[in-house]
């Protein structure tokens, strides 16, 4: 069903058995995020903490917990939505047959938002200090509106149907914010409200913006959604939500979304910036303090009954997987038409999404004679790297669909054996140096500056990949435990990294010629702990992609340089240790995990739960 409010939807979640409410007090320091955690790893409800210390307001988690009732939020509008999407791509589909998509009529008038004059979303003001001070890891920089919609229009085009609905990070207290009359807003200049900040900065005029938290789940996803600048979120909503979404008119300032639960409006400061952070995000690490525009604060607006949505990020999965998901299952299917020769992309959950993007693409030149190699993919991994956020992507992994069509890009496992079995490290390896990477990745060589690679792969199979460890392995001195993570990939646990003048990479690579047993192993990777990274799939995914950078963390075994193009003859080896200049790991505090351990044992308010 579509629903108007939260309120609606936290009935309905109740009604079918996806949502408890805890009667206990729950302090939203550090308590509150680690149940969420607990509550998602199991698999558990949407909860309700129906008692928050030193706040009013309630407050909800796990609302988008798993697939299953992520799908359930909005069962109605998923087909029609999926519908508009392929119409998208071949809008003749309609004429073919019309009886299927007659869903589509109504969603196309739902996307169109509403002007209104009032709303319930206005009906109380508070103030920053009254809302819940939700603080997820001990090392954060101060509390933190972890879904929030953030609502900014371009000055220069103005309107609902120009505005942008973005999930933007925003710092309610802490660091050098002014209580109750700043907060900080996290963006980049490239993104659309960077893109409206510009325009204001331009025009001499105030950059208005509105954060709303809480209303419609639709709006939740819409906010996350990899929409095309100049397409209002606010349509894509209305989709999800089956009726249009309804803001209200305001005598000065931006309007405000008529069903949201809080509303926090206001006017960025032109010329100031102030650190935001430190910050546990979806790597596994914090972010840290870094200058960020400044949010004058003008109003705080409550309707009646108001809740407060949360989540909580760290090392993934986490409950913004779902987000993932579902947005994959909506716009999957438009990727062909949007890169050309691109049948398929995956971003790796598991790696932190942007340091490892998976990908399929055409390969259908081969010239008479010759085997196939990578060529007309290499020109689908450019395109790809040019797209919105997939430009993010560090490592990038793409395959011929030719080799194998029925190959699952969601099976990393396979996808990986697919791969290492092709991939000729003497030609298919393509560097970028010097560029751009994830704001929040600290691998690189400096803030927001790293370098990516593209492994290509196409053609048969020159290699089997071993399972097993040779008996004649022989390790440098201070390298040992080697341990096999996947067939074909060998982690050896190296020395602690030093951090001037670290060899160890070299020194490894070094050791061994080309003709040796360890080169059966297409790739190698040094890590801090052989044991803990090989223990399942996502220790490997994750400890490999986050903790290198291509340009400076990848070598060889009989590396070389000719006419420009970086190789090997042996094995590919990633130096993925911990480094002095990374972010720190996200770590619970004890006490805290303790309480929590109450709270699930039995006779405790989530025994069964957790």
């Amino acid at each position: 069903m579509g629903y108007r409010n939260l309120k609606e939807c936290l009935i309905d979640l109740e009604r079918a058995g996806q949502l408890v409410r805890l009667d206990q007090e729950i302090d939203p320091y550090l308590e509150a995020a680690e149940v969420q955690r607990r509550v998602y790893q199991a698999g558990g409800p949407a909860i309700v903490y129906e008692r928050v210390k030193g706040c009013r307001f309630p407050m909800v988690s796990n609302l988008f917990g798993t697939l299953e009732r992520t799908r359930f939020l909005f069962r109605d509008a998923l087909q029609a939505v999926r519908h508009l999407v392929e119409l998208k791509i071949d809008p003749m589909a309609f004429w073919k047959n019309p009886w299927q998509y007659r869903g589509v009529a109504r969603a196309a008038l739902s996307m169109l938002p509403r002007r209104v004059r009032s709303g319930n979303a206005v009906r109380n003001e508070t103030t920053i200090d009254q809302l819940p001070q939700l603080q997820c890891w001990p090392d954060d920089g101060g509390a933190f509106v972890t879904l929030p919609e953030v609502y900014s229009e371009n000055v220069d085009r103005p309107g609902l149907m120009q505005s942008n609905l973005g999930m933007y990070r925003v710092q309610l207290s802490g660091g050098e914010y002014q209580p109750n009359q700043q907060v900080g807003l996290h963006y980049q200049i490239h993104r659309s409200i960077g893109v409206h900040h510009a325009a204001a900065i331009r025009r001499g005029e105030p950059f208005r913006v509105n954060i709303f938290v809480g209303g419609s789940p639709a709006m939740m996803l819409a906010a996350v959604m990899p929409l095309p600048e100049g397409l209002s979120e606010l349509t894509f909503a209305g989709a999800l939500s089956r009726r249009p979404i309804r803001m209200i008119r305001q005598n000065t300032g931006l309007p405000v979304y008529a069903e949201a639960d809080f509303c926090i409006c206001g006017t960025v400061d032109p010329d100031r910036l102030l650190p935001e952070g430190p910050f546990g995000d979806h790597l596994g690490y914090y972010s840290l303090a870094h200058d960020f525009p400044v949010l004058n604060v003008e109003k705080v607006y409550h309707r009646d009954g108001a809740a407060w949505p949360f989540t909580v990020v760290g090392r993934p999965p986490q409950e913004d997987t779902s987000f993932g998901q579902i947005i994959h299952e909506l716009t999957g299917p438009a990727i062909p038409s949007v890169v050309p020769g691109v049948h398929a992309v995956h971003a790796v959950d598991a790696a932190g999404v942007h340091p490892l993007l998976l990908a399929m693409g055409s390969e259908r030149y081969v010239p008479y004679g010759e085997r196939r190699r990578p060529q007309e993919i290499l020109t689908c991994a450019n395109a790809i790297l040019g797209q919105g956020q997939l430009s993010l992507a560090k490592y990038l992994c793409i395959v011929a669909k030719e080799d194998a069509p029925n190959l699952d890009i969601e099976d990393i496992a396979e996808f990986f054996k697919h791969l290492l079995e092709r991939i000729d490290w003497q030609r298919d390896l393509h560097f970028q140096t010097c560029t751009t990477i994830d704001t929040l990745d600290y691998s690189g060589s400096g803030f927001n500056e790293g370098s990516k690679v593209v492994l290509a792969a196409a053609g048969s199979a020159v290699r089997t990949l071993p399972s097993e460890i040779p008996a004649e392995l022989r390790l440098p001195n201070l390298f040992r435990e080697p341990k096999v993570c996947l067939p074909g990939v060998l982690a050896i646990q190296g020395p602690a990294y030093v951090e001037s003048g670290d060899t160890a990479l070299d020194q490894f690579c070094s050791h061994y010629q080309s003709s040796d047993g360890i080169n059966a192993f297409p790739l190698v990777v040094i890590v801090d702990d052989s044991e803990m990274t090989s223990r399942n799939l996502n220790n490997f995914l994750w400890v490999t992609f986050t903790r290198s950078a291509p340009a400076a963390d990848i070598d060889g075994i009989e590396a070389f340089v000719e006419n420009k193009h970086w190789g090997c003859r042996g094995s590919l080896v990633i130096d993925a240790r911990i480094k002095s200049h990374h972010a720190p790991p996200l770590v619970e505090d004890p006490a805290v995990t303790r309480r929590v351990d109450q709270l699930g044992a039995p006779g405790g308010p989530l025994h069964g739960i957790i």
